[in-house]
Parts: C-alpha cells; structure tokens; sequence
C-alpha cells in the first residue's frame, strides 16, 4: 500500500530551511515572522507527516538529522522552482523581470564585475542582481545548494562537481612604488617580500585569507600596515610608499601609470589562477541568467583575454 503523501507548503519550506540555517527555531520564526508556537506546529506536522525526526532537539536549538539533511536538499530545489516560476510570470507583466544571485571572490566582486554590470543592467532594466563576497571555498557550495545561481571563482577550488566554465586567465603580480628597491625586479619569489610593510586587502576578503595561508605556509606573517576594502585604494597606498602588495594585474595596471607603481611578476605557481564561472548542471538557468554568463564571457572575449572554448564537471 503506498504511503499517503507528504501535505505542506511553501511556508512550510521557508521555515524549515531557515531553521536549518538559524540551527535555532526561534529565529527561524522570527525571520519568518511566525509566532514561536505556530513555527513549532509546522515543524512538527512535516516531522509526522514523513514519519522522520528531522530535527535533533538541543539545549541550545537544534540540528539536522540524515532524514533532515535529505529533506532540506529538496526542500531548497521546491523553492528555487518556486523562486524560478515567480520570475518566469513576472516577465508577462510590468514587474521585475528577473533576479539573479551572485557569489563571487574579491577580485570578481571589486575588479572586473564593477566593468560588466552596468552595460549588462542597461540592456536588462527588468533585471536585478544580488551581488556577494564570498571566499573561493565557499562559492560552490553555495551555488549547489541554491543559495546562489552563479558563482565566480579562482584558483584550485574543489567546485562539488558542479558545470564550470572557464571565462579568463588572472594573475597576481607583486607591487611596488617605483622607489622602492624590488621596482628593479623583474620576478620574485614571494618569500622573499615578507620582510616588507604590506599593504593588503581588508580582513576576510578572498585574497586576503589566500594570502595569509600561503604566509602560514611558510611560517611566516604579513607585516600589515593598512587593509583597504579596494585594489584601487590598495595601489593608492603603495605608490605612497606605505608598502608592497599583491594585487590583480588588471588593477595594477590601470592604475600603474597615475600612482607611480611598479609591477614585478612573482614566481609562485599560485600567482596564475583560472577564473570559472560555476552553475548547477543539473537545471537550465533562467534565460537572463543565461545572459549574465555569456556577458562576462564576451567581455573577456573583447578583451582578447584566454575564455576557454569548453565546460566541464
């Protein structure tokens, strides 16, 4: 005999994936804008519903159980669906045409997206985009589990088997003032500036924590002097003479000639990174999604840098 179905809705699942990230039933209420009795009720229907604890009851809120892990896996895809249908009916109407959520690394976020996005918000004005920084390690993950639609990474990053597709070539380069006695360098070893004032980016960005793992590495520590929240405001420092820093070639170049830099390329494999735009394989993206990929593409394209002809897993 097969077992009756499963009856819930959509504010069924809201709740029970925000108690999933609050771990905390209260909060989840809250966000939800549910009473803490009403919120409980819920939770507990589904639990009955499926014949399955999903939540461990804690002293200090709760966690998922296997069930729950199982549960919230499609409780996320129901919503996205559901997000992705909203988004399809609006087109027919005089609404938003579409939302597209972003999770991108520093450079991706201050560099080369500031670049794109206004031709591409320009030609899609029913278009709107949540942008966000996160460190490389977290974008796919946050991409597989439908907290994001697009991620933008660099480097060796473990992408969860999601489609990757290869859009441009980054590199890192150490800067210098053209005072400062590495500007005769042609290449360096980046051991070898940690006896220096560095200038860096602001703690928590993406390049910031590869750096201080590479320094870790070598058992060593960045001499910080200043963290800025921009490579601009970076390349302003170090011509001033506060430091050196790595930054992004791209953004060291655009600004080498106003701010007196030097650029000295460093030896380290890290410092050439392969730049991936993630997407789950196994659902379409809405077509201006779809639009948002191919024009960060075309903009390396344009710009004659390497976007790599496949994608791949």
């Amino acid at each position: 005999m097969a077992a009756p179905p499963i009856q819930f809705d959509l504010t069924d699942l809201r709740l029970f994936v925000l108690t999933a990230e609050e771990r905390n039933l209260t909060r989840a209420a809250a966000r939800q804008n549910l009473s803490l009795a009403a919120a409980s009720a819920r939770i507990k229907a589904l639990e009955a519903q499926s014949g399955l604890l999903l939540f461990a009851r804690e002293a200090r809120g709760v966690r998922l159980t296997p069930p729950g892990e199982a549960f919230l896996h499609h409780a996320r895809g129901v919503l996205r669906q559901a997000d992705q249908l909203r988004a399809d009916l609006l087109e027919y109407g005089e609404g938003l045409g579409g939302h597209v959520r972003v999770f991108a690394n520093t450079t991706a976020v201050t560099d080369f997206l500031p670049e794109i996005l206004p031709g591409f918000l320009s030609a899609n004005p029913r278009v709107s985009i949540d942008l966000q920084e996160k460190p490389n390690a977290e974008i796919p993950r946050g991409v597989l589990v439908g907290r994001s639609d697009i991620g933008i990474v660099a480097g060796p990053v473990d992408t969860l088997n999601l489609r990757s597709i290869h859009f441009s070539t980054d590199r890192l380069v150490l800067v210098t003032s053209r005072r400062h006695p590495f500007a005769r360098r042609r290449r360096i070893g980046f051991a070898e500036t940690l006896d220096e004032d560095a200038v860096g980016m602001q703690q928590g960005s993406t390049l910031e924590t590869f750096l201080s793992n590479m320094t870790s590495q070598l058992g060593r520590q960045l001499k910080l002097r200043i963290q800025l929240s921009s490579f601009d405001a970076m390349c302003r420092m170090i011509g001033a003479g506060v430091g050196v820093g790595v930054v992004p070639e791209s953004a060291a170049r655009r600004n080498q000639g106003s701010m007196n830099l030097a650029l000295v390329e460093l030896t380290d494999a890290w410092s050439v990174r392969e730049r991936y735009i993630l997407v789950r394989d196994n659902e379409s993206l809405p077509a201006y999604a779809e639009a948002l990929v191919d024009a960060i593409r075309s903009h390396y394209k344009e710009a004659g840098s390497p976007t790599g002809a496949k994608s791949h897993p």
